[in-house]
């Protein structure tokens, strides 16, 4: 399930960095939101892996690197899904918190975070007279991307 789940995040990111490399538009915010989903990605994965992230939660990318965030984090996702999903995994959080998860969560919420992270770009996406596109699990699951 969870390999399902992460060519989910695959999928819809791409469609979201589409539509980002095909409007000449200036959407701050709509980067600013997408920069924090690549970054919260990055981040869950090392905090998985046990190294330290080389991004801040709320550091901002350019567009133009949006894909290569993007491949990295897959890659790094799915290579997780060879390690113990039950594994508790211990770990601090930007304000010092310490806390443990199991892996298994860990990937729920980090797949979970960026929908809706994605909800929110793309209604800047409309707000901004940009078409957004298509991410709903259910249509991807029908149209077999996933």
């Amino acid at each position: 399930m969870f390999k399902e789940f992460i060519k989910y995040t695959e999928v819809s990111d791409a469609r979201i960095i589409s539509t980002f490399s095909s409007s000449k538009k200036n959407l701050p915010e709509a980067e600013f939101l997408f920069s924090h989903v690549l970054n919260a990605q990055h981040i869950w994965t090392c905090r998985i892996k046990g190294t330290l992230p080389f991004y801040q939660r709320f550091q901002i990318h350019t567009k133009q690197s949006f894909q290569s965030l993007h491949t990295e984090n897959i890659e790094n996702l799915y290579a997780l899904l060879d390690t113990d999903l039950e594994r508790i995994v211990k770990y601090s959080n930007t304000e010092g918190g310490y806390f443990e998860s199991k892996i298994s969560d860990i990937l729920f919420h980090l797949v979970n975070h960026s929908t809706y992270h994605r909800a929110q770009i793309a209604m800047n996406f409309r707000l901004n007279g940009i078409q957004p596109p298509v991410t709903d699990f259910i249509t991807l699951k029908r149209e077999n991307l996933l």
